[in-house]
């Protein structure tokens, strides 16, 4: 995995992703940002709810569930003092299908965020306590 960053002055900067994606990150407005993107650490937060969603969506297809959403509600914890690491993480995931075992999500959920996605297995071994909760919305079958 490759990635490039670049300073576009004052607290922006360019991010390019190894697969040729671009975005802007930009520093708070008390640091001399203007709110053209997201924070870096609001970008881990989104890669370990983008990560576990991946996951999730995966496993219940792979289970047979008939999967048609699924948003994941993600709030960090943050020391108060400088690096101001993250110190807990909840991950509330909403899945809506039809016929849905709750089951079947919440071992989807549990797998995924305390087995295979990598971003929140990583933020785990360096202490970070990270929590997950589900919600399963039925939808009526179509016709």
């Amino acid at each position: 995995m490759q990635g490039q960053i670049r300073w576009e002055g004052d607290v922006r900067f360019r991010a390019q992703t190894g697969s040729g994606h671009e975005l802007t990150l930009d520093g708070p407005t008390a640091s001399g940002g203007d709110n053209a993107g997201p924070r870096p650490m609001e970008l881990m937060l989104l890669g370990v709810g983008a990560c576990a969603s991946y996951d999730v969506v995966m496993i219940l297809k792979k289970s047979r569930q008939a999967v048609t959403g699924c948003v994941a509600r993600l709030e960090a914890h943050q020391e108060h003092d400088p690096p101001r690491v993250f110190t807990r993480m909840h991950l509330h995931f909403v899945v809506t299908g039809h016929d849905l075992s709750l089951r079947k999500v919440t071992r989807a959920v549990r797998l995924s965020v305390d087995t295979y996605c990598p971003a929140s297995i990583t933020l785990q071994r360096s202490g970070v306590v990270v929590e997950h909760s589900v919600e399963v919305v039925h939808e009526a079958q179509p016709g």
